[in-house]
């Protein structure tokens, strides 16, 4: 049977996630609240986050930073979340 949550992200029921994505405390909370399309769209807006600012993964402040960005894509909390300040869209009129 599939597990299903109301996702933070599509703001309805949706297939859950297998397992939690992250360690630790915020893992458990995106597990409950977050589904498998809107943990995708989390990674696609991670891709941004990491190339606009050129965080390099292998360092440790960096998953503080995620971290921070998270906290605001998932619940709306901190600073972090949205695009990069700056960020436009490939194709999007300027």
């Amino acid at each position: 049977m599939t597990r299903t949550v109301h996702c933070v992200v599509l703001k309805r029921e949706a297939e859950g996630l297998d397992a939690p994505p992250h360690p630790g405390e915020l893992g458990e909370r995106i597990y409950e609240n977050v589904s498998k399309e809107g943990w995708q769209q989390w990674l696609d807006r991670l891709t941004t986050i990491i190339n606009e600012n050129g965080l390099n993964t292998g360092d440790p402040g960096t998953i503080e930073i995620i971290e921070g960005h998270m906290l605001g894509f998932f619940f709306n909390e901190g600073e972090g979340g949205g695009p990069p300040s700056g960020f436009q869209a490939p194709g999007a009129k300027k």
